[in-house]
């Protein structure tokens, strides 16, 4: 262990990961910002609910797509030049859907949005990894993750509140000034390293394109981008789309009851990724364990909810909520492995990868969860029974068993080179015994 991971963080440090956890708060909450207005968005443009859960599905195919180009130009241009690109790019796309009229411009409007968000998140990890010292890195990870979603809870609430008191224009032009405010803080406040941090060289593209190789060819990245995928999207699913109908519809639960749940799903992950953050510091070449056990509780509640006769109890469907509240919490353990196993100059875009798996596999289980329901429900019609809603989750299973195979995979792979490393990996009770007496960790 160096002096550098000895070192505590300073008082500047922690104010530049406040800029940046800022940023990245105001992110979500612009990605959230449709979301809760679903219903007066229906009326302003005249659009049916598949038009507008179009937006949603745009939005999240753009972040996807954007995180390789966005991680290798993280790589070049630096974090603060980045997070400000993209906070100016959201409240572009926040003044645009206060103006649109029609759903064409709406769409273009939420694709700024999430090409502006796909640029901040991993630009922020990109701040810590500078900022902070190793063994603070894993916590500060999970909070910045947790601490983030404060955006979302400030879309549930305040902008709700200002929608309905006032109007569709004045809201969005009021979130668009909010994040012109979070772009010019960026530009006065946030500082990419330490003073005294040696800059890596800035590399032209062909050392970019062999850096892009070199980073899918590390098995950390690859175990980080797998990692993401199995751990995230069952939670990310639930929570952004379809948990809502599932338990009202599907399950006969009151809506006041069903937005509790959700609540608790946002708790549950705001308790969880401290313990993971500190579990990943203490135990570094163990991490996998942490994702094995996130994995089979997932896929073992949601088997209990789906097998249960009729109408899952309550008591099951809030275990199931407090299961899938650590799902992003998991996720998160990817970008662990992306900043230990890479330099620093392939920080960006290794976790831009690893954003990707987990987006992805959100996206295409949005997909297929909504196209089962319509092929088993007849016509338009939305009163989705609960066979439908078995049938639809069901799907999970196919990406759960992707991830779980990318994981193993991977993770042979990384042990191997940790050993031609020379690094000893001990059977895990007896590292869990050698840590106890206080020897190094070597698990």
């Amino acid at each position: 262990m160096t002096s550098v991971d000895r070192a505590r963080p300073s008082g500047r440090a922690y104010a530049m990961w406040a800029v940046g956890l800022l940023a990245y708060a105001v992110a979500v909450f612009h990605r959230s910002s449709l979301g809760v207005a679903a219903v007066e968005a229906q009326e302003r443009f005249s659009a049916g609910a598949s038009a507008v859960s179009l937006f949603l599905v745009l939005q999240l195919a753009v972040y996807a797509g954007l995180q390789v180009p966005v991680g290798v130009a993280l790589d070049r241009f630096g974090s603060r030049r980045m997070i400000l690109a993209g906070a100016v790019t959201m409240a572009a796309g926040q003044l645009v859907l206060a103006l649109a009229g029609d759903v064409p411009t709406a769409v273009a409007a939420r694709v700024l949005v999430g090409a502006g968000d796909a640029m901040t998140f991993i630009s922020v990890l990109r701040v810590v990894s500078f900022w902070f010292p190793g063994s603070a890195a894993p916590l500060i990870t999970q909070l910045t993750g947790i601490l983030g979603q404060v955006g979302s809870i400030v879309a549930a609430y305040p902008l709700v509140t200002l929608l309905h008191t006032t109007s569709w224009t004045a809201t969005f032009l009021g979130a668009a000034a909010t994040g012109a405010l979070v772009a010019l803080l960026v530009l006065l406040a946030l500082r990419d390293a330490p003073d005294g941090t040696a800059r890596p060289a800035v590399p032209d593209l062909a050392q970019l394109r062999r850096g892009l190789a070199d980073t899918w060819a590390e098995p950390g990245t690859r175990i980080g981008l797998y990692t993401h995928l199995v751990t995230q999207f069952s939670g990310t699913v639930f929570a952004l789309l379809w948990g809502y109908p599932f338990l009202v519809v599907g399950q006969g639960l009151s809506p006041g009851i069903a937005a509790a749940l959700l609540t608790l799903l946002v708790l549950v992950g705001m308790g969880v990724g401290p313990a993971l953050g500190r579990l990943c510091a203490r135990w570094p070449l163990r991490r996998s364990v942490l994702v094995f056990g996130i994995l089979a509780a997932t896929a073992s509640a949601w088997t209990l909810v789906l097998l249960w006769p009729g109408r899952a109890p309550l008591p099951l469907l809030v275990l199931l909520v407090v299961v899938l509240g650590t799902n992003g919490p998991g996720s998160m353990i990817g970008f662990d492995y992306a900043r230990t196993e890479n330099p620093v100059e392939r920080q960006g875009s290794a976790s831009g990868v690893v954003n990707v798996g987990g987006f992805v596999a959100s996206l295409l289980t949005i997909l297929a969860v909504g196209a089962v329901l319509d092929l088993l429900t007849p016509g338009a019609s939305t009163a989705y029974d609960l066979d439908a809603f078995r049938a639809a989750f069901s799907v999970q299973y196919l990406f759960w068993a992707i991830g779980l195979a990318g994981v193993v995979r991977h993770r042979k792979q990384l042990r191997a080179r940790l050993a031609r490393d020379g690094v000893v990996l001990q059977p895990l009770h007896a590292a869990v015994r050698q840590r106890l007496r206080g020897g190094p960790s070597a698990g």
